[in-house]
């Protein structure tokens, strides 16, 4: 089509070589009839109108008459005011609080948890179950310190004791921050978080709050009742080492300290001779008593130095030529005259002659000797800490003849010293949770656990190395020590237990005892240990630590038989 429009060109004007471009040509697209526009080269495009271009300079300039009015108004017209705001402004960081883990019972009840501050909202309080023994184990905290001018200079819950302070890497979480802008009295204007708080984790303890709370009621009842300056309880699960209960008395409260706003309760606490804020269980050294009888047989029959048969005369004492005055014998009491008993029922009436006898040796009875009795009572974790994950735990104390030249300015070890330690006495000391984890190992056959208060967190095991028959001895002698001995009062229709019972006298006109009670249930199938020890009670009362575990079984029948099975 384009070269025959040229050629026709051509021929009506020779005289001219010049091609004309088709886009030079304006072509009426109505007299082409059947033309399609859109594929029709070189159509010319229709300019912009005048108009157009007018509108779009007056818009323009406009928009520029606005910006410059707002340049003139802040720079000029507004900015003194500007000026006095920036200078009494401030702008700060400031803190967000994040809220420390929930601390949970074995079955999810929270133990101690986090509530709204009505005081102020930067930071939550912090709340513990009340009525539970748990203080000095739990612990507490103090909370975040501000300046007169509103300024944290204490940052962070501060973890004081327990296992808040145990714990605190995972309780504590990680606090957020924001921006403040405040006038000059101080006013808020304006805030922006730039770091969210990130909450601390729960903590799950093996403690069974419903168990926790109805032993400490019970330790409390027999302490009322007997005129006991304290005590303890602990009860462990035997095959995980998970504490199932801990119980302290007496003890400060948890939320008093943390609060802190009483300080006549405080003050009363600091000044209490008897030790509020100790752990008796963790913490506190008690002279054991005839608690020690069942871990020193185990020496004596594995050195066999008597037939577990045969027969020691209990007559109420045995007597001893003394080395510093011949015409007046040495005299080794026992509590009671016993008459003929052989090694269970030894155990079972907690007879002291016999393990006089066996232990320091008598007349034609060998004993096993000093060095064996802490050899053995060593194997059972007396005399060394239990490695559970709390601070200040004690090793306690095994008397040697070592010890005692290092604390009796060189004194020898005589035959009277061996007696009085073969029955708990002399500078024995040990812990309730040392006595549980021991009397724990005779049910399970010689496994030493680490005691745990986390659930589920299982520590390093051994194995004491020992016949199996004589842990079959022993329990048979404990258990006859519930059936017919001193351990009468745990007798029951409901569950077998098996109990050993002990009595330290204090002091030196003996009138103060501590008395103790060990064991573990069922019987048959050993599943958890129990160590209950009250302090400083009158040697003539008829309320012993006993009769704390039987309340307790009594509870646990009626409310939480699962513990029977």
């Amino acid at each position: 089509m384009l070269n025959k429009i040229r050629s026709i060109l051509k021929r009506k004007n020779p005289t001219k070589n010049k091609d004309i471009d088709p886009d030079e040509i304006f072509l009426d697209s109505k007299n082409l009839p059947a033309f399609d526009v859109n594929q029709f080269e070189g159509r010319m495009e229709r300019p912009i109108s005048q108009s157009v271009f007018n509108f779009l300079v007056i818009f323009l300039f406009l928009i520029g008459i606005v910006f410059v009015y707002k340049l003139w108004n802040l720079q000029v017209v507004e900015g003194e005011k500007f000026r006095i705001r920036s200078d009494n402004n401030n702008l700060r960081n400031t803190i967000i609080f994040a809220d420390r883990g929930v601390i949970y019972d074995r079955n999810n009840v929270p133990i101690v948890w986090n509530a709204i501050n009505s005081q102020t909202n930067d930071f939550s309080l912090r709340i513990y179950a009340t009525s539970t023994g748990l203080s000095t184990t739990l612990g507490y905290v103090k909370y975040p310190s501000k300046d007169s001018s509103g300024i944290y200079y204490q940052n962070r819950y501060d973890p004081i004791d327990g296992l808040e302070k145990v714990y605190d890497t995972i309780l504590s979480g990680m606090n957020g921050i924001k921006i403040i802008e405040t006038d000059v009295k101080g006013n808020i204007v304006s805030e922006s978080v730039i770091q969210k708080p990130v909450d601390g984790d729960n903590l799950p303890l093996s403690i069974d709050l419903n168990l926790q709370r109805k032993l400490n009621e019970s330790l409390l009842d027999i302490a009322d009742r007997a005129g006991y300056r304290g005590g303890s309880g602990v009860i462990m699960d035997i095959a995980t080492g998970e504490i199932l209960a801990i119980s302290n008395f007496p003890e400060y409260s948890s939320q008093v300290m943390t609060d802190g706003s009483d300080s006549k309760k405080i003050n009363a606490w600091v000044n209490n001779k008897n030790y509020p804020f100790l752990n008796r269980a963790i913490n506190g050294l008690y002279t054991p008593g005839s608690i020690m009888k069942i871990f020193i047989a185990m020496g004596v029959l594995d050195l066999a130095v008597i037939n577990p048969s045969k027969q020691i005369v209990s007559t109420g004492s045995i007597s001893i030529p003394n080395p510093f005055i011949k015409d007046k014998p040495s005299i080794f009491l026992d509590w009671k005259a016993h008459g003929p008993v052989d090694l269970r029922r030894a155990i079972a009436v907690s007879s002291n002659v016999y393990f006089y006898e066996v232990t320091g040796g008598f007349e034609s009875q060998p004993g096993i000797g000093i060095l064996n009795i802490e050899k053995y009572t060593r194997m059972f974790g007396f005399g060394t800490t239990t490695k559970i994950n709390f601070s200040g735990e004690l090793p306690g104390t095994i008397p040697s003849p070592e010890w005692k030249k290092k604390n009796f300015n060189g004194d020898e070890w005589h035959v009277g010293d061996t007696y009085n330690t073969a029955i708990g006495q002399y500078g024995f000391q040990v812990t309730p949770l040392q006595a549980v984890r021991a009397v724990g190992a005779i049910g399970s056959g010689g496994i030493l656990v680490t005691p745990t208060l986390i659930k589920g967190q299982i520590g390093p095991k051994s194995m004491i190395e020992l016949n199996s028959d004589f842990y079959r001895i022993i329990k048979e002698g404990m258990r006859l020590g519930v059936t017919e001995g001193t351990s009468a009062a745990l007798n029951f229709p409901f569950v077998e237990v098996v109990s050993k019972t002990g009595t330290a006298q204090l002091g030196v006109s003996k009138d103060e005892v501590n008395s103790w009670v060990i064991g573990f249930w069922p019987y048959k199938n050993p599943k958890y240990a129990y160590a209950i020890v009250m302090e400083r009670g009158s040697r003539n009362n008829q309320f012993g630590a006993v009769l704390v575990m039987r309340e307790l079984f009594d509870w646990v029948n009626i409310y939480a038989s699962e513990y029977l099975q």
